[in-house]
């Protein structure tokens, strides 16, 4: 299994959201994030003064999948994510990582299931 972790613009959730349950992932993890990339921040005016605004609002989705959705589930998120037609500077990026077991905390010790 792995996990697949999203940093996306906060306005292009509910459409990866509803893009991921289409492909019947309905559990997924949502997290507010704040960072930069390649654009560094961004200036900003407020009442005549400029301010730096070093990190921007971003979420983390966070969706667990087996091997044989991966390629899938990368595209939708991809796909969705994007601000423009071509994509911009800033729209996010992907993560996939391994994972080497999940553990029901309702339950413990069990495993939930293999992640191999």
């Amino acid at each position: 299994m792995r996990v697949v972790i999203a940093i996306i613009q906060p306005t292009k959730l509910s459409t990866v959201r509803d893009a991921l349950r289409e492909l019947q992932l309905d559990d997924i993890t949502v997290c507010d994030a704040m960072g930069y990339g390649r654009q560094h921040g961004k200036s900003a005016l407020f009442r005549g003064n400029e301010y730096k605004v070093d990190l921007l609002r971003k979420v983390a989705v966070e969706v667990l999948v087996h091997e044989d959705e991966l390629e899938t589930v990368i595209d939708v998120i991809s796909r969705n994510a994007l601000t423009g037609s071509r994509g911009q500077i800033g729209d996010g990026k992907i993560f996939v990582l391994p994972v080497a077991e999940v553990i029901d905390i309702a339950s413990p010790p069990q495993q939930y299931g293999s992640a191999g």
